[in-house]
């Protein structure tokens, strides 16, 4: 087994990479940023310019260096690149969703499983202290339900107004974050019912496995100075709450130290986020999906 870092690629040169992903794999020290490509080869060269890394014109070149890949580029985009990467032997490092709709993301989902490859969701939350210390006391206090909420102003403008989120909305990009935190919180998820738009405010009800209940809301049409997104939930021993706003900055490391080693086949304490997991989660938005108004 090697001790030296793994070398991971990065796909994609837009905001989230520059923000999270590219600095987050240069840092290490499990893991060296190999290098970087993007469909926009100017904006490939200026990150990976950033950090001392090559920028490749092709992503061939870029599978050919590196152990592993993250991915931080459009849903549609990432099904059909992460795919070819996973046949190519190397792990994947995911964005949520994992694909535009859910035959990409089966699709994606059965080439990480068929090549046996490691992988890894960036479900950021679930990666932090705060968020581990907070389901670990949910689970404590047998739980009957739940509920969150995560407004943002996305639709507004700004840099991550991107063109599939702006035409999928709320529902493919929060959604996944309440209903995986719900899942680990109150027991697997064994239905959903949904009503609103995904251009404006949507409510979820989940059904638990465990025989709880919760609720999530989310909107990307929120305007002015929005609360923290939160998740709750209550027990019959007592009541947990974690804010957005009490995340602190480790859950990027962790997410990295934790992806290195799963590349490695070393232990992990973590939860399994792997591709597997991603797929479970957006059959659920899916179905939610199907019981929105156009």
């Amino acid at each position: 087994m090697s001790d030296s870092p793994v070398a991971v690629g990065l796909v994609g040169a837009g905001p989230w990479a520059g923000m999270v992903h590219a600095p987050a794999l240069a840092a290490g020290p499990g893991t060296r940023l190999a290098g970087v490509w993007a469909r926009r080869p100017e904006a490939s060269a200026e990150l990976a310019a950033r950090h001392g890394a090559p920028s490749f014109a092709r992503i061939e070149e870029l599978f050919d260096a590196c152990e592993a890949v993250a991915f931080s580029v459009p849903p549609d985009v990432q099904a059909e690149l992460a795919a070819r990467a996973a046949r190519a032997g190397k792990a994947v490092l995911l964005e949520k969703p994992l694909a535009m709709d859910l035959a990409g993301a089966r699709l994606l989902a059965d080439a990480v499983a068929e090549s046996g490859v490691a992988s890894r969701m960036v479900f950021t939350l679930r990666y932090s202290a705060a968020a581990r210390a907070f389901l670990d006391r949910a689970r404590d206090l047998d739980p009957f339900g739940g509920y969150g909420s995560f407004v943002s102003s996305t639709l507004g403008g700004g840099p991550f107004a991107t063109p599939w989120r702006l035409e999928k909305g709320a529902l493919l990009d929060l959604g996944p974050h309440m209903v995986d935190l719900l899942d680990a919180a109150l027991g697997r998820v064994a239905g959903v019912r949904a009503h609103g738009d995904p251009l404006g405010w949507v409510g979820l009800t989940l059904e638990h496995e465990s025989g709880a209940v919760s609720q999530a809301s989310v909107s990307m049409a929120g305007a002015g100075d929005l609360p923290p997104a939160h998740v709750e939930v209550y027990g019959r021993h007592g009541h947990a709450r974690l804010d957005w706003s009490d995340l602190g900055d480790d859950a990027f490391a962790r997410m990295v130290a934790e992806f290195a080693a799963a590349v490695r086949d070393t232990p992990e304490d973590g939860p399994r986020l792997d591709a597997a997991h991603g797929l479970r989660i957006q059959e659920i938005l899916a179905s939610a999906e199907t019981q929105l108004t156009p």
